[in-house]
């Protein structure tokens, strides 16, 4: 009995481990993806990396980018994360096919536990798991964003067993999940998924005061809030740590209230408005999930010599030219900057989910619908602005995240959930032919009507200019060409759309007059959703994204610029001028960079960057000590005006707020000179003194750089103002002369100063972040109770099963 239990589970895990490794079967030969992001980040993770693998510890702290900031969210280990290894569990296959596996395996469990037949639960999974949105985000490198979006069908899972009195289980499963959706440390698709619970919960409680339950809904909300709390408190050492860090990020507020021009600023908790809604989907774009490429597809697509774009220029220019121009064509015609791949969820899965808008009936369907709709009108952004303010003006956190098209992840769920569910229906006996035949009808009616008229009019509906067309323009002809190309992309697409709901429609049609059985209807159903979807995937990640595993994980080389440089064992950073120095993390994996990648440096930092760096400002590159400037591959220009590690200053200037700091650093001699608010000087020891006698024979000097600890020599006859070319960030970095603890301060805006008494001196700088030890105690306490609950919980039900 217990054999005939689990053989379905065994089945979905070989199907979906074979789906999984057939998909990305360069893995099978060691190769990895190469991944755009996942570059950037080893460059990023370099030092913290290193130091781990020397020391057998954490740093918490890296100097190689940005001049310096927390490790929290560049890979860091943290203390007690037992989690992360039923985590490791789960993902057993290789990078990126663990995550694959992961797609199907949550939403498997989902599907059982709505009382799916495993059969249609597999059909369903492989739908969820190759939409290609899922697919698509791993060719950017966008791991954690996969990761979460693995685990959000389990923590539903978890909560629908609690809503179907399946108290233990429910709590087990629901405190496991969150634990591991919070590990996979994306925060923008946490918060999403909270939309999609927070709606399934007002259903339920709609539903609860129809029937007079809310005792009972009361019970179960408070299961889940418990579980859900167990799950974020074992994370809690992640969680807190990136709290901590995100009110210095450039996620948290400005102390600036004027913009680089001097205007006024407009008050924000958060990131820019302008920055939030930057990606916004199209409204029209939206039949992009239905058709794959009604808008172009990805920013750039292959057109192929039967294109008007390849003829015009062959025509003009020759074959050859043709060949080389047409490789990588602008056909993308939306409003996005930048576009990947279409979010095409599949032509079946939509028509299956009209079918469960019609046939589908109770608080399930209430719940999916409205999930989308909200996530598809969220989606849109700055294009229907009137939803997207109000949730960055009032609502809590939304003001955080950027990319609000990235939220239509939710429709990638719900779509595919109730397409399946509305086939779960339509095999079963309960519900009359009559009602199946309508609902049938009625979505052909939808889903192929729309496909077919854009088959046949949509050339005539849009008018198909994007926004980079005009380098397209010193040829004539040429835009006109990529607009005809376009036509013929929407009308093909929309034709293989309908065609595909046709067939479908047919297959269930042949169901109910009993032509073929439940079993032939979904190997069939298999086979075309798993075509439609995978043979749209490939075209933007297939065996060509995979290379050779030591080109992945060593992805720089150092070239004739970076050997000259690294001749030079002094501490000292890097500016690398011959691209974007903030979006780069290349020259952070051979040298202490200025610049960086990542989505929230901090705030401090960038404000510096926008205000001064921007408008060539070296007196900022001096204090940051940026010693040499790469302007080419082989290029190296040494600065010998760097300020150094540390220097003595003669005066102190105190201003009254963050903007005239701002303002006095545009004249700043920064090697004499340093400025500070009030309210700093009011933390240190200073005692009213600004003015410092010159020493011409004192000096500061670094003995010793650690990454986490960094050591100083001082000698100098007179007490003296000491400013130190390192990041100011009060949550961790303490200050020792001799041993013993001194306050010091924020100076110039983002580097530390302090008073350094008269005489020789060993000062040492030690990150020690007590939030690390504060958040270990609260994760080993939420583990225990995560383990004493559930037990409790099973002598109880064993106990009143006894009674």
């Amino acid at each position: 009995m217990q054999y005939k239990k689990i053989l379905p589970y065994a089945i979905a895990v070989v199907v979906f481990t074979i789906a999984s490794l057939l998909y990305f079967n360069p893995v099978l030969s060691g190769k990895k993806i190469k991944q755009g992001d996942i570059t950037q980040f080893i460059g990023m993770a370099r030092e913290s990396s290193n130091y781990r693998a020397e020391k057998g510890k954490e740093s918490y702290w890296l100097g190689n980018a940005f001049s310096g900031m927390p490790t929290y969210q560049v890979g860091a280990y943290f203390p007690n994360d037992f989690i992360r290894y039923v985590d490791k569990a789960i993902r057993f296959l290789p990078r990126p096919a663990d995550y694959l596996f992961l797609y199907f395996l949550s939403f498997f469990i989902l599907l059982t536990a709505l009382k799916v037949d495993w059969k249609l639960a597999i059909l369903g999974s492989l739908s969820f798991g190759f939409s290609t949105y899922l697919i698509i985000i791993f060719g950017a490198g966008h791991n954690a964003k996969a990761h979460a979006i693995g685990y959000m069908p389990l923590v539903i899972a978890g909560i629908i067993y609690v809503y179907q009195k399946r108290y233990l289980l429910g709590f087990i499963l629901t405190s496991l999940a969150i634990a591991l959706e919070v590990a996979a440390n994306h925060p923008q698709m946490t918060y999403y998924l909270g939309f999609c619970l927070l709606i399934l919960g007002i259903v339920e409680f709609i539903q609860a005061i129809k029937n007079k339950t809310l005792p009972v809904y009361a019970k179960e909300t408070g299961i889940i809030l418990i579980a859900c709390l167990l799950g974020v408190g074992v994370n809690a050492t992640r969680l807190l740590a990136t709290k901590e860090y995100a009110a210095h990020s450039t996620r948290g507020k400005s102390e600036l209230t004027i913009n680089t021009d001097g205007t006024l600023k407009e008050k924000s908790s958060g990131l820019d408005k302008e920055y939030i809604t930057e990606y916004s989907y199209g409204i029209a774009e939206t039949f992009n999930l239905l058709i794959p490429r009604f808008m172009g597809g990805g920013t750039v697509e292959k057109l192929d010599g039967t294109s008007h774009f390849y003829e015009t220029i062959e025509a003009k220019a020759g074959t050859e030219a043709a060949e080389e121009y047409s490789n990588q064509v602008l056909t993308y015609w939306g409003k996005q900057p930048i576009v990947e791949a279409p979010a095409y969820i599949g032509a079946i899965l939509f028509f299956l989910f009209f079918l469960g808008i019609f046939l589908v009936k109770g608080k399930l369907k209430y719940w999916l619908v409205s999930a989308t709709v909200f996530s598809i009108i969220m989606s849109w952004g700055k294009n229907f602005p009137i939803p997207t303010d109000l949730f960055i003006d009032y609502f809590p956190l939304y003001n955080k995240f950027r990319a609000v098209s990235s939220i239509q992840v939710i429709a990638e769920l719900c779509v595919p959930l109730l397409g399946i569910i509305a086939l779960r229906d339509f095999f079963s006996s309960e519900i009359s032919k009559e009602e199946k035949e309508n609902a049938l009808k009625k979505s052909f009616y939808v889903v192929g009507g729309i496909t077919l008229l854009l088959a046949l009019l949509g050339g005539s509906l849009f008018n198909f200019e994007g926004i980079r067309d005009a380098q397209y323009q010193q040829l004539p002809g040429l835009i006109d060409a990529l607009i005809a190309d376009r036509k013929s992309m929407l009308m093909y697409d929309s034709l293989r759309s309908f065609m595909l709901v046709l067939i479908t429609g047919g297959i269930l049609w042949f169901f109910l007059k009993k032509k073929v059985n439940q079993t032939q209807v979904i190997v069939a159903l298999t086979i075309f959703i798993v075509f439609d979807l995978v043979s749209v995937n490939l075209n933007y990640v297939n065996k060509e994204d995979f290379t050779l595993a030591r080109n992945v994980d060593k992805p720089f080389v150092a070239n004739e610029a970076d050997k000259q440089i690294l001749k030079d064992t002094t501490h000292y950073r890097v500016a690398n001028f011959t691209g974007n120095i903030l979006n780069e993390a290349r020259t952070s994996y051979f040298h202490n960079s200025i610049g960086g990648y990542h989505a929230a440096k901090m705030k401090r930092y960038q404000e510096i960057f926008e205000y001064q760096i921007s408008k060539n400002n070296f007196e900022v590159l001096n204090m940051l000590n940026t010693k040499y400037f790469i302007v080419g591959e082989d290029k190296v220009k040494e600065n010998p005006e760097a300020n150094g590690n540390a220097w003595f200053i003669n005066q102190l200037i105190l201003v009254d707020t963050a903007d005239e700091e701002m303002k006095e650093l545009d004249s700043l001699k920064t090697k004499t000179t340093a400025v500070l608010t009030k309210k700093e000087y009011g933390k240190s020891d200073l005692e009213g003194k600004v003015d410092f006698e010159k020493d011409s024979t004192a000096y500061v000097k670094l003995t010793n750089y650690d990454v986490a600890r960094l050591t100083y020599k001082s000698a100098s006859q007179k007490e003296q103002f000491a400013v130190f070319s390192e990041i100011y960030y009060q949550e961790g970095w303490n200050a020792y002369v001799d041993g013993s603890l001194m306050p010091h301060v924020r100076v110039d805006y983002i580097l530390r100063g302090m008073k350094i008494p008269a005489g020789e001196h060993v000062i040492e700088f030690k990150f020690e972040p007590t939030v690390i030890s504060k958040g270990s105690t609260i994760s080993v306490i939420a583990y225990i109770l995560l383990i004493l609950i559930p037990v409790g919980g099973y002598l109880m039900m064993k106990k009143n099963k006894a009674a």
